[in-house]
């Protein structure tokens, strides 16, 4: 799935108080780094940096003075006292109780969610029959079609190369359902999230209400959506659309919210000078200047609605996804990777349409430059002269009995990937010399990274972890943010599941620690060799357009179930970011200040050290911020693989239809992702408006 695009500030400007870097030759006279900082901040600088801090010692204070008497009035161990905490199993048992007894008779749901459900069904079988009476020539053509008059022949053979991938594994028909099934939910959260978006640009008030709606919605893991939705509507297509429309609609309301609030003023204030009405600046002005923003948004919602539709699987929605995970249940890899190779692929072809119609929209060139096909099925016309040539393809090869994908066509790759993963398990999994099986690197992992974090986090009083919190987010943001953090912890605790949650905290601080150490490692080498970063943009592609589940298939044949598998996945999911994000804020550091650097006689390894990272801090401190994001994301996916804690519980609850578990275990991990993001964000968004 593709991390969402993040504008970086330019990093300062070069002038004459550049930093020098460390251990570079100076002449008499010549100030050192330390010293050129120290002038350029000033005496003034110095007594805010002061003030500053004792503005946020005084906070911290009290907050240890509250919480030492609560650990003095509730002594103990690393546990969150009984005394403090809620049992919420009663009441939402009670809820889950009456929502099953009465979702036949009762007239919310005979005549409201009824509704809907029907609504939902319908469309869906519609777009499917659509695409069953196409036969494969025709949605081959018509993904050919299309992908070609965006982008032209490459994109075009790439699409119809995809399609046809997807009927040589014998995939075709859970294919066109998966595809069915996106179409209904991703038009519809467009829908949903561009009235959202429209609503918070015009109004700040708006906007304010639905941030912190957004941000738990974004927070919340994709499987904490899945509950609610199956005790209202039950098992099937239509709880399964309505979970990607609530996932997918979040990141289509803030990049339009976004575009409409950064429109040009200058612009907007020449219409309203001319008697614009408002509506004529929102048509005429606002959204053509937003049209970027927009569609990027349209971008992100069909990635993590594909994402979200493979996920949905667990509950009936049937599909690719479907196919993945009961080849995950009965520990099939071959299978797993059969369903999983089509999922990237229609990740791939989606992802790159809905770029090239973006390019496409924004840098549209005259008609007349246009080579004469291309002229020919340009505009709104084009649009159907593709559909009717898709058609008389389709009609062709129905003519021909050929609208079926042949039996004869398919290849199986569960049986070669299942050898070829039972010689990997007798060969590497254990024994290998000196460098040992993954077997042994899982174990290594999990012994000296994830069971002393875990340990640690468990056995540490309550109180002394709030407070840690606490002076964690006064360093790195503001008061705000450290309560807010504060809060989060404590409402962990409130829930019950304080130890869980501390279980999933431990698996995520050691993925996050791994997925840091190698995406600076890989960023710094594509950042100072171009080819390199050539050679690593299409991997990074891939990456990130595949969908969280597939992760799960090549650890658990490399390392079979457990935490540490989970930790892996989760290091694969979150790296690409990490790497983009980096890699950018480096290249994008002024190159002034680097030929300043050099002049001086800095190496390369001092030009890196003084001159880059400290620049590009900004993007490292949202490189970490998406980290932990995505990693938090994968690590509760992992609780179909062994990952335990509030993976596990959320997991259960669902195929339990547990409405206490799986939404106090949901709960948790909203409090667990604010709780991250307050810690890592702040910095962020502080040093991004300061460069």
């Amino acid at each position: 799935m593709t991390a969402p695009s993040t504008p970086l500030r330019e990093g300062p400007r070069a002038d004459s108080r550049a930093p020098r870097p460390r251990g570079a030759r100076t002449g008499p006279g010549t100030r050192s780094a330390a010293a050129a900082a120290a002038g350029a901040g000033g005496r003034g600088a110095g007594s805010t940096a002061r003030l500053r801090v004792g503005r946020k010692v005084l906070p911290l204070a009290v907050a240890a003075a509250v919480l030492g008497t609560l650990g003095v009035l509730y002594p103990g161990g690393g546990s969150w006292p009984g005394s403090l905490a809620v049992d919420l199993s009663a009441p939402l048992g009670r809820v889950g109780e009456w929502i099953i007894d009465h979702r036949d008779s009762h007239p919310l749901f005979l005549y409201f969610f009824g509704h809907v459900s029907n609504a939902v069904v319908v469309s869906v079988r519609a777009v499917y029959v659509v695409l069953l009476a196409a036969g494969w020539p025709g949605v081959t053509a018509l993904a050919g079609l299309v992908a070609w008059r965006l982008a032209g022949v490459r994109l075009a053979l790439t699409s119809m190369a995809a399609f046809a991938a997807c009927g040589l594994l014998g995939m075709w028909v859970p294919t066109m359902q998966t595809l069915a099934l996106m179409a209904v939910a991703v038009g519809a959260a467009v829908v949903v999230g561009a009235l959202l978006g429209l609503a918070a640009g015009l109004s700040p008030r708006t906007e304010r209400a639905l941030r912190p709606v957004l941000d738990t919605m974004q927070v919340l893991p994709a499987f904490a959506y899945l509950l609610p939705m199956v005790l209202v509507f039950g098992i099937g297509v239509p709880a399964a659309v309505l979970a990607t429309v609530v996932y997918a609609a979040p990141p289509m309301a803030r990049l339009t919210a976004l575009g409409l609030r950064g429109a040009d003023a200058g612009v907007l204030e020449a219409a309203a000078s001319l008697g614009a009405t408002g509506r004529q600046r929102l048509l005429t002005a606002r959204l053509p200047l937003a049209r970027g923003q927009i569609l990027l948004g349209v971008n992100q919602a069909v990635m993590t609605g594909l994402s979200m539709a493979v996920i949905a699987s667990v509950i009936g929605a049937g599909g690719l996804g479907d196919r993945v995970y009961q080849a995950l249940a009965s520990v099939d890899v071959g299978a797993a990777l059969a369903a999983g190779i089509p999922i990237v692929l229609l990740a791939v072809v989606l992802d790159r349409t809905a770029a090239a119609a973006g390019s496409r929209l924004g840098t549209a060139r005259p008609a007349a430059e246009l080579p004469f096909l291309r002229r020919v099925f340009a505009g709104w016309y084009g649009g159907l002269l593709c559909v009717l040539a898709a058609v008389a393809v389709a009609v062709a090869g129905r003519m021909l009995g050929a609208a079926q994908w042949p039996a004869s066509w398919t290849i199986s790759l569960a049986d070669p990937v299942n050898r070829a993963v039972a010689w990997m398990t007798d060969h590497l999994y254990s024994g290998v010399p000196v460098v040992g099986g993954t077997a042994d690197w899982a174990a290594g992992f999990t012994g000296v990274l994830l069971d002393p974090l875990r340990g640690g986090l468990q056995s540490t009083p309550w109180w002394l972890l709030l407070l840690a919190v606490g002076a964690v987010g006064l360093l790195v943001g503001t008061w705000r943010s450290a309560l807010g953090a504060v809060l989060a912890l404590a409402a962990i605790g409130v829930l019950g599941v304080w130890d869980p949650a501390l279980d999933t905290l431990s698996q995520v601080l050691a993925a996050v620690a791994v997925t840091l150490v190698l995406g600076f490692a890989v960023a710094i080498g594509a950042a100072r060799s171009a080819r390199a970063e050539r050679l690593l943009r299409p991997v990074l592609d891939v990456c990130q357009t595949m969908p969280q589940f597939v992760y799960l298939i090549p650890v658990v044949a490399l390392f079979g179930v457990g935490r540490a598998p989970a930790a892996a996945a989760a290091v694969v999911y979150a790296l690409p970011a990490v790497v983009r994000i980096t890699t950018q804020g480096l290249r994008e550091v002024d190159p002034s200040v680097m030929e300043s650097a050099r002049s001086l006689g800095a190496t390369g390894a001092q030009q890196l050290r003084q001159v880059q990272l400290p620049l590009a801090r900004p993007a490292l401190l949202l490189a970490v911020n998406q980290a932990v994001v995505l990693v938090l994301a994968v690590v509760i996916i992992g609780g179909l693989v062994g990952g335990g804690a509030l993976g596990y519980d959320v997991v259960l609850g669902l195929a339990q239809g547990d409405l206490a578990t799986g939404l106090v275990a949901g709960a948790a991990i909203v409090c667990l992702g604010i709780l991250l993001d307050r810690l890592t964000q702040p910095a962020s968004t502080k040093e991004a408006g300061n460069a």
